[in-house]
């Protein structure tokens, strides 16, 4: 296990905020820094990675928990990958960031993990030419097997854990069930960046700003059967099918439009999603910690009970969430479901108990 630490000196860490005069040790008028909240300690895995490249960076700088939070990062890698962890934290020292406490970049999850306040676990295999699904699954069930545990052992009473690495909502699954003792309602899998591109594409279809369409709900998994919910969707306070009357397109192109965008990134680029992916991700977390605007929601997959909106108990699925004042999240009761909806919900659940059957060893 090789382990590279960096925290700032003393002086150098009270940089936010109004600094006020008084009387130093030695009875001179000098500056008495502010008292600052208690650092939370964020993990990252896959911390060298495309994703959290662009990630750490705007965690670093106050984006995901507030300009006057201070945090500790731990950075987690493979072993391989730790040359090159090593130069993420020099650009993030480079960069003076005041709110940064630590940093911790290791290839040891049980390091990694301890004191987690929030664990981010945006590492895992990508898929490959010729691997199919299950592989995917079977390859990356290994890693969030051991770092369930890792959690469950070492990260602070009350962590949270919000995976990104895909298949992310069975990823999520498998991480649950291994780490013991930890409240269910503590984890969540990325719908976010789904919810972004529905949002977008009905914006660009009525000739709207993006932030002029609302109550966006992505069901389901984070896959090629998600099910961007239109139906439910509001465009500037108004139901989108009023806003956009073809109905063709709504059940047809922007379907498969969102559903697909993930790989016609991939085809345009050469490589996968990473700013908007890490934005999501960012922005999730900002939602889950954040008292939602009174009669909208967003999408994170989380544990389902088997009691709303006829989703089959024990999986990790998109709902529509709200965050409540109290810093606890509900979800969405009462929206209608038409039989459009409720056969492509349906659909994605149903891939996503065969991906738990799949891994149930």
């Amino acid at each position: 296990m090789r382990l590279f630490q960096k925290k700032l000196p003393q002086s150098a860490q009270h940089t936010l905020g109004k600094h006020t005069l008084g009387l130093t040790a030695a009875g001179m008028t000098g500056i008495i820094c502010p008292v600052m909240k208690t650092p939370v300690t964020v993990t990252v895995t896959g911390a060298a990675g495309n994703i959290s490249y662009s990630l750490l960076f705007r965690i670093a700088a106050g984006e995901m928990l507030g300009a006057d939070q201070p945090v500790i990062l731990k950075l987690l890698e493979i072993t391989p990958c730790l040359e090159k962890l090593q130069g993420v934290v020099m650009e993030l020292e480079d960069c003076a960031f005041p709110l940064v406490k630590e940093i911790v970049a290791t290839d040891d999850p049980a390091v990694a993990f301890k004191d987690a306040d929030w664990c981010m676990l945006v590492g895992s295999v990508p898929r490959k030419a010729g691997m199919e699904r299950k592989d995917l699954l079977s390859i990356n069930g290994k890693v969030f097997v051991g770092q369930g545990k890792a959690i469950a052992e070492n990260a602070a009473p009350g962590c949270r854990v919000f995976v990104v690495g895909n298949p992310c909502n069975t990823n999520c699954l498998i991480a649950l069930h291994n780490a013991t003792g930890m409240p269910k309602e503590n984890f969540f899998a990325m719908t976010m960046l789904d919810e972004y591109r529905a949002k977008a594409q009905l914006a660009a279809k009525a000739g709207v700003a993006v932030s002029d369409v609302t109550n966006m709900t992505i069901w389901g998994n984070h896959s090629a059967t998600q099910y961007p919910d239109f139906t439910n969707a509001k465009i500037c306070g108004k139901p989108a099918t009023d806003m956009i009357a073809d109905e063709e397109w709504l059940k047809g192109e922007f379907i498969k439009t969102v559903q697909q965008r993930g790989a016609a990134i991939i085809k345009a680029r050469g490589l996968s999603s990473a700013a908007s992916a890490a934005n999501a991700a960012l922005m999730t977390v900002k939602n889950l910690t954040t008292p939602t605007p009174e009669g909208d929601w967003y999408s994170v997959c989380t544990f389902t009970d088997g009691t709303k909106y006829g989703l089959p108990a024990g999986i990790i699925c998109s709902q529509p969430t709200r965050t409540n004042a109290d810093g606890t999240y509900s979800i969405v009761e009462g929206l209608p479901i038409d039989a459009f909806s409720r056969e492509k919900i349906d659909a994605s659940c149903q891939e996503l108990l065969e991906e738990r059957a799949e891994v149930l060893g």
